[in-house]
């Protein structure tokens, strides 16, 4: 019924003739029809390149852009090595300010078809690359804002260029935009050193651009960076600011060919301007796509059913009716080189963890690269990267496709059985945390490993994969598999170890399946086994 209504909708639009062709169908009629498209529901797993200028800087956190005029970050710790790199890499920010930054970032060894090429080789079904960061510098080509990558630093359209390189490798491609707080977030640039030789000297941030005489950013004005400082923020400033803001992603959306807009916030961005950027999204995406929204905005939102809720490092502690998605990253969203954030909180094993338990849920895995200032991999991330799409195309008919079960695991937990290491009353505690909030509560490196026994459900068709997240040689029990069990499950005809050819030894008793996980498997990671005749 929702698709007859929606194609009623469109077409009766399209019968108003010229009126139709300047008029859009209004949000609140596409959220009525609209369906989440197969190539998103189906993917469960892609790739990111959270990847900008500030990556230029080796040290500082990934909010480098702000905490560079920060000699104290106050509880922003992860950028409190920014301000004295700044100062001895590039000079005092009241001369050399984050916009000389954006000048040094040349991405020089940048080759999307490499990358684009590799990520769907190791099986990520998207890709998503970075159009915009809080910094308010366009990673496109801009009509309406200056201060964009084919103007200063690489000279290049970074856009353009992963849009064409998904497109020859048949990748679906969205862009991520994080740049509505700009505002506030920038308002450390229109401050000064508090001690030290430049006590009270002002930073940049209220340069014009009659400062840029003579220099490599003559002709630029500072303030479409930075904003005009604080004390000149009229509402009829603030306005304009959210109309270029919204002219600038209504380019986005439809000059780039994209197939996900992804927007790193907690509602619409600006309100009403953000959701008419979704509106002309969509809109176009119907125009160019025969009346068919292949599309998908992604947010954390809530309580928007034409939007894809995403999870920052965390997930979903159920199976949820719709679609959603997990987003996280080996150390830090942008790469740097700080003491402090040099550990990893992921490798290859909990990547793996995370996308079972996440596809298990119906949500799908985004995982960051964090690309080098030059654009390529870094060698260690690139190693398990290599080691994550083994697992993957290994195991990819339990992963592409699939959908939850009646539950998504059993044996949950079962690691607090062990009481030996003394971690208990902390791994409770954590279990209580992660129930209170979704995001952030992701399992890392620093989480105890899951026990033996703990498992993971996915079908399709009429099949049941199971997960063993951290398979031991020997025989495990899962309740839920029992003949008697709640959910009901039909007798097992047959179980098999995807990746190995011996047969499974097993045994589907009233209270539950005894299976023996077998010591010769593919790899050392999550083992998936197949079973046949339970639904």
């Amino acid at each position: 019924m929702k698709k007859l209504r929606f194609c009623s909708i469109f077409i009766f639009i399209l019968g108003l003739g010229a009126y139709a062709q300047t008029e859009e169908v209004s949000w609140e009629d596409i959220r009525e029809g609209y369906e989440f498209p197969e190539w998103y529901t189906g993917a469960r797993f892609g790739i990111w390149v959270h990847w900008g200028a500030q990556t230029e800087p080796k040290e500082g956190g990934g909010w480098y852009a702000r905490h560079m005029y920060m000699q104290d970050v106050g509880n922003e710790k992860w950028g409190s090595a920014a301000y004295e790199y700044h100062l001895k890499t590039y000079g005092h920010p009241s001369e050399k300010g984050y916009k000389d930054v954006l000048n040094e970032w040349k991405a020089k060894n940048l080759d999307t078809d490499n990358l684009v090429k590799y990520f769907k080789s190791i099986g990520a079904m998207y890709f998503v690359a970075l159009a915009n960061h809080h910094d308010h510098f366009d990673n496109f080509d801009s009509s309406h804002h200056p201060w964009n990558s084919v103007e200063i630093g690489p000279k290049r359209d970074i856009i353009k260029e992963f849009e064409v390189s998904c497109k020859k490798y048949d990748i679906p491609y969205g862009v991520s935009s994080h740049d509505d707080r700009f505002l506030s977030w920038w308002l450390p640039a229109f401050g000064s050193d508090t001690s030290g030789v430049y006590k009270g000297k002002r930073y940049d941030g209220y340069m014009t651009r009659e400062d840029g005489k003579g220099t490599w950013w003559e002709g630029l004005d500072p303030a479409d960076l930075y904003g005009l400082p604080p004390e000149q923020r009229t509402p009829e400033y603030i306005k304009s600011v959210k109309e270029n803001w919204m002219r600038r992603h209504k380019e986005l959306v439809t000059r780039y060919d994209i197939d996900m807009l992804w927007f790193d916030g907690y509602g619409f961005p600006y309100g009403d301007y953000g959701k008419q950027v979704c509106q002309t999204f969509f809109n176009h995406k119907m125009k160019t796509g025969n009346g068919k929204i292949d599309a998908v905005v992604v947010g954390k939102y809530t309580g928007e059913p034409s939007t894809v809720k995403d999870i920052e490092r965390g997930g979903a502690h159920e199976i949820l009716p719709y679609p959603w998605q997990g987003i996280t990253t080996f150390r830090t969203w942008f790469y740097k080189e700080d003491k402090e954030r040099l550990a990893y909180t992921h490798n290859t094993r909990t990547v793996i963890e995370l996308l079972s338990d996440y596809m298990s849920k119906n949500g799908n895995l985004l995982l960051n690269v964090e690309l080098l200032p030059d654009g390529t991999i870094p060698p260690k991330q690139k190693q398990m990267l290599d080691e994550i799409g083994e697992w993957v195309n290994l195991n990819s008919e339990a992963i592409y496709e699939t959908k939850p079960w009646l539950i998504y695991g059993d044996n949950l937990n079962s690691y607090l059985k062990r009481t030996e290491d003394g971690t208990t009353e902390t791994d409770l505690q954590a279990l209580k945390d992660q129930k209170k909030a979704a995001h952030f509560n992701e399992r890392t490196l620093n989480s105890p490993e899951y026990g033996p026994d703990e498992v993971r459900f996915v079908t399709k068709g009429n099949k049941l994969y199971m997960i063993v997240l951290n398979p031991q040689a020997g025989i495990i029990d899962i309740p839920s598999l029992g003949l008697g069990s709640k959910q009901k499950p039909g007798k097992i005809t047959a179980i098999s170890l995807i990746g190995k050819q011996k047969p499974v030894t097993y045994k589907q008793l009233n209270k539950g399946l005894k299976l023996n996980v077998p010591e010769d498997r593919p790899n050392r990671y999550a083992a998936v086994f197949k079973l046949e005749g339970v639904l």
